[in-house]
């Protein structure tokens, strides 16, 4: 006879397996009913079978991101790369475009978190400008007037400085510390998570690349530079409809 002991360890174990089901169900469901996710030359493609990418193989880069990054497990992770030691236009918009994308999912928005993967360890001064301009130009991105498009376009270039004059003019009365907070948990991946996400790509990651994460570590889709946050997003909300994790 069966105790109350046996029968809990059983419900577990029927648990743990059906949760390392569901992501291989996810992309075998989406393989044989392509229309799930709309094809076109901006939508992202499926790993099948998903690779698993360990939350150890990842650390935080900088102090907010070693205090923030138990928030990894349980979450959708939106994954930007850094692959070289600079972050050139493509990447920094890369950066802006998923910042873009966590704020259009609106209500499934605590279910995402958003990552960027920094290969090598940059200087700390251009690793300050990173993430300034990943905060900041979002307000210059949203307004219609052309000195700002332009201004926007320039602060793309890793080599145009966005100094202490132009912070203060972005954030004009607000709270600075607010204004200057940040979403993006900066990681340094283990050597084995470079070869994963190269030998996905087939050769070197380039910038601007990205890639969807389920909340299991689970590597789903990735993108190549130029993807459309739009594009991203119908994919992103069919996966978060779909799936019953995170």
């Amino acid at each position: 006879m069966i105790n109350k002991q046996q029968k809990k360890n059983q419900r577990l174990i029927i648990i743990i397996f059906g949760m390392t089901l569901i992501p291989f169900l996810i992309a075998w469901g989406l393989k044989e009913h392509p229309s799930l996710v709309k094809g076109t030359t901006n939508s992202g493609q499926l790993v099948i079978p998903p690779v698993v990418i360990k939350r150890t193989e990842l650390t935080g880069l900088d102090d907010f991101s070693k205090q923030n990054i138990g928030e990894l497990p349980g979450h959708w992770l939106i994954v930007n790369v850094i692959p070289n030691t600079g972050c050139n236009d493509v990447c920094l918009e890369a950066l802006l475009k998923t910042k873009q994308l966590r704020l259009m999912l609106n209500k499934e928005l605590p279910r995402t978190r958003r990552v960027v993967v920094v290969f090598n360890q940059p200087l700390e001064a251009s690793a300050q400008q990173w993430w300034l301009k990943d905060a900041l130009l979002w307000r210059l991105n949203r307004l219609d007037d052309k000195d700002s498009k332009d201004l926007y376009t320039s602060l793309l270039h890793e080599e145009k400085i966005l100094d202490e004059g132009l912070v203060e003019q972005l954030i004009k009365n607000e709270d600075r510390d607010i204004a200057l907070s940040s979403d993006l948990i900066r990681v340094k991946p283990s050597a084995e998570v470079i070869k994963i996400m190269s030998d996905i790509r087939k050769g070197a990651v380039p910038e601007g690349m990205l890639f969807l994460i389920d909340p299991l570590g689970n590597l789903m889709m990735h993108y190549e530079p130029g993807f459309s946050p739009y594009k991203v997003k119908e994919d992103l909300m069919h996966l978060l409809r779909i799936s019953q994790i995170g």
